[in-house]
């Protein structure tokens, strides 16, 4: 889920970095995954700190744990490495919101890893205040820096995680702001509500206007496929949904020509690679655009091609329809509008809870 940033504009040098991720799984050991992928000098980490969410940028007091890395509280991140802090014995519960803070000293930070417009607030303050339960005269940011997730060590030999590979829809764009009302959000709830799912994670690898051939805010679903997926902890399962930047772009940037073939190679090299590892992997039909910025009838073509090639390739071992689910019986073309943003290319809050529901809990035996 992770980007590299090409304005560089944040002031990352002698800040405290407090983002706040949401968990699906419930444990007690937990590691941070720190990334310095982008990166084009070494990242200099000198106090990590793990807590419980309490609002704004404050904590549960009571509830810090200082992380260290081979044992030592610094901790230099090479460019393009990632790295685990040690694991720390941690209890929290399902569904929990967990707070990190990281010390950046004073540094020049090139080439910043990070993930925009991550639906959630987080905070940056002067110096070091890690340990603090509160931040004084933090700025705010929706994005991620240096973070790329959270292990939740369980001791339950069926525990496992599902990994959901996808764009700004699987991002959640629009989503209430610090709410976790992504679609992926909704099936980790419904899977912790009943006793055969509790055991599942569920991993968003969304990122906002990610592409599945050619690069565009971010790499490739296929160029980070190995980082995003099979990179991961316990993955059993994937669900890929990821395609229609591709297709929009016809009309923004008609230099990367794409076809249907193209995305329907893209999505079986994927499937493959995913099945050759053992993982479980489901395809996501692409939700309709009609009336969007960068809809096109040349792009609506392929993208009910690409849709009926999902269906009935059976190159997968389910197909979740979210193309049926969302779009408009009177105008299959666009979404039905109760479930639309209103930019005619992403579900509201509404939609997304439709999302979610839908997947239904029998494909993670």
């Amino acid at each position: 889920m992770l980007q590299a940033d090409p304005t560089e504009q944040q002031p990352l040098s002698n800040v405290t970095l407090r983002q706040i991720v949401h968990v699906s799984l419930g444990g007690k050991t937990l590691r941070v995954r720190l990334s310095n992928e982008f990166g084009t000098r070494p990242l200099y980490i000198t106090a990590a700190h793990l807590a419980l969410s309490a609002t704004g940028g404050s904590v549960v007091p009571g509830s810090d744990h200082a992380l260290t890395f081979g044992e030592r509280p610094a901790v230099q991140v090479p460019p393009g490495a990632i790295l685990f802090s040690d694991p720390v014995a941690f209890v929290v519960r399902p569904m929990s919101n967990l707070t990190l803070s990281l010390y950046l000293p004073a540094q020049q930070v090139s080439g910043i890893t990070f993930h925009e417009d991550s639906q959630q607030t987080s905070y940056i303050a002067k110096g070091n205040a890690v340990a603090s339960t509160a931040l004084s005269n933090a700025a705010q940011t929706t994005s991620w820096f240096f973070f790329d997730g959270v292990d939740v060590l369980s001791h339950d030999p069926g525990a496992g995680a599902i990994v959901v590979l996808g764009d700004s829809i699987t991002d959640g764009a629009y989503a209430t702001l610090n709410q976790n009302r992504r679609w992926t959000d909704v099936l980790a709830r419904r899977l912790q509500a009943h006793s055969a799912t509790a055991h599942l994670a569920v991993l968003n690898e969304g990122i906002g206007g990610n592409r599945l051939y050619n690069n565009h805010y971010g790499e490739s679903a296929l160029a980070r496929f190995d980082r995003d997926v099979l990179s991961q902890s316990g993955v059993r399962y994937l669900i890929v949904l990821e395609g229609i930047n591709d297709i929009g772009h016809l009309v923004k940037k008609p230099v990367d020509v794409i076809d249907a073939q193209q995305l329907q190679m893209a999505l079986y090299q994927i499937a493959g690679r995913a099945r050759t590892a053992g993982i479980r992997v489901y395809g996501g039909t692409l939700l309709p655009y009609g009336g969007a910025g960068y809809y096109s009838d040349a792009g609506e073509a392929i993208r009910e091609a690409v849709n009926q090639w999902i269906r009935s390739s059976r190159s997968f071992d389910g197909v979740m329809d979210f193309d049926k689910l969302m779009r408009d019986p009177a105008n299959p073309r666009q979404y039905q509008m109760q479930y639309n943003h209103g930019d005619h290319l992403h579900p509201n809050d509404a939609g997304y809870q439709r999302m979610g529901d839908a997947v239904a809990r029998q494909l993670f035996p």
